[in-house]
């Protein structure tokens, strides 16, 4: 079969959106070239050595790429592709260069390629990802290893929004509680969780690739006892009242769902949002405040910000 790259200059900010964009034209997983891994600090505790080579990447912004089948309707795809990236401008979102281009590769390069990008990280105290095809012994006995694969997954779960999310839930969530993983992707939050203690999660998402995604990841780190995957939008028809709410998503989303997030939530739960700029804080800030939060921690990776708020009891 031959495949199509799809390439796409934009910015950090836009990066998230872009990827969503891409697995919504049918793409199973992204490729992420940002230059700041380059000067990143790499956590090296696991014995991994990271050599990244200034000539994958970008001088300035990032490249988002994905990987399309060679077909009838490629031309259709791509242009749709165009016109939902630049719908983005409506939310204020910078798209940088904004520009797109398409080269073909053969399958075997396809296949292979990637990979070299993506290595075991020790993401919180207790949580490491690793690739599923990476062997890896754990460092500590209490640590928590999440298998993802990204071929047939939302990215790597290594972006900073993804990290602070889990970082966060390491120190919020006690054992035996219920949870809810709104826009679950891959389903590393829910997996997460999950090990973390929790007694049960939901994970939703309303992309029918991401719900086929998380369940098999799901699957993949045996948790498939504790983690429900379902196709739902936000928290509509929810019928749970759970002790905590993971949100990575959009801030623009994030303001649409605080109400109902605070009417779903138990006396005293706590409801993590991410995938906020910090352009967009402010905004998201106000939003939890006026649905009766009350804001508990702010932290912050990378130009990205995650809002930790409570119930009151």
């Amino acid at each position: 079969m031959k495949w199509s790259e799809i390439s796409i200059h934009t910015t950090q900010e836009a990066v998230e959106p872009v990827s969503n964009v891409l697995h919504e034209a049918g793409a199973s997983g992204v490729v992420i070239e940002d230059p700041h891994d380059l000067v990143k600090s790499w956590d090296t505790t696991f014995g991994e050595v990271y050599q990244l080579s200034p000539d994958d990447y970008p001088e300035e912004g990032v490249i988002v790429k994905a990987y399309l089948p060679v077909n009838s309707f490629l031309g259709e795809t791509v242009e749709a592709i165009k016109e939902a990236i630049n719908q983005l401008l409506l939310y204020d979102i910078d798209l940088g260069h904004n520009k797109v281009t398409v080269s073909e590769v053969n399958e075997e390069e396809w296949a292979t390629a990637w990979k070299k990008y993506y290595k075991p990280v020790k993401v919180s105290d207790r949580l490491t990802i690793t690739p599923t095809w990476e062997e890896y012994e754990k460092v500590k006995e209490d640590e928590l290893i999440i298998e993802l694969d990204p071929g047939m997954a939302f990215g790597t779960g290594t972006h900073p929004t993804t990290v602070l999310c889990l970082q966060t839930l390491e120190r919020y969530l006690s054992k035996g509680d219920s949870v809810i993983d709104v826009g679950t992707g891959s389903g590393v939050l829910s997996i997460a969780a999950a090990k973390l203690g929790a007694s049960k999660v939901l994970a939703a998402d309303l992309d029918e690739v991401a719900v086929n995604a998380a369940r098999i990841n799901v699957k993949l780190n045996k948790v498939q006892d504790k983690v429900t995957v379902e196709q739902k939008n936000l928290l509509a028809n929810v019928g749970e009242t759970p002790d905590l709410i993971v949100a990575n998503i959009l801030a623009e989303v994030i303001v649409r769902m605080t109400d109902d997030a605070f009417e779903l939530l138990k006396p005293g739960g706590i409801l993590i949002t991410s995938g906020i700029i910090e352009g967009k804080k402010e905004e998201v800030k106000r939003s939890l405040s006026s649905s009766g939060f009350t804001l508990e921690e702010i932290t912050e990776m990378e130009d990205w910000v995650a809002i930790v708020a409570k119930k009151p009891e």
